[in-house]
């Protein structure tokens, strides 16, 4: 049992995707730190801004499966169909989602000169097309780092 946990554990493939995750977060914190003037840890849990973490897991995961089964498997086209939909839903839906944030706040903000209105909802929780690719040329890299 404690072979096997150590084995998932240690498994480069997992190491790759998290080590992905790790480094995209961590710059999106140096990044949100340098445009904002003072240290952002929150940005490491936070969704949306560079680079994209979800973009860099499931490119790490997807080269890391093309290394190991090939690029004509079955689990690489599993895992290329997985990777295009999370990249599509974090450039496409959540940026969406992002932008209605924005509206509805700035109709909060308009309805608080009126009356108390407490209510902030989070604008930054997709991503546009170069924080995407960004992402992936990390995970990218990171699958072939680990891998």
């Amino acid at each position: 049992m404690t072979e096997t946990i150590y084995h998932f554990i240690t498994h480069p493939l997992l190491l790759s995707v998290f080590w992905a995750w790790i480094a995209a977060q961590t710059i999106k914190v140096i990044v949100s730190s340098v445009n904002e003037k003072k240290i952002s840890l929150h940005r490491f849990i936070e969704p949306g801004g560079m680079p994209s973490s979800h973009a860099a897991a499931v490119v790490a995961l997807l080269t890391g499966v093309g290394i190991r089964q090939g690029v004509t498997s079955t689990l690489f086209i599993v895992t290329l169909v997985l990777a295009l939909i999370t990249i599509y839903e974090a450039i496409g839906v959540r940026r969406q989602s992002g932008r209605q944030a924005e509206l509805i706040n700035e109709l909060f903000r308009y309805l608080a000169r009126r009356r108390s209105v407490k209510h902030q909802l989070i604008e930054q929780l997709g991503h546009n097309p170069l924080e995407a690719l960004i992402g992936c040329i990390l995970g990218f890299f990171m699958a072939l780092f680990w891998m």
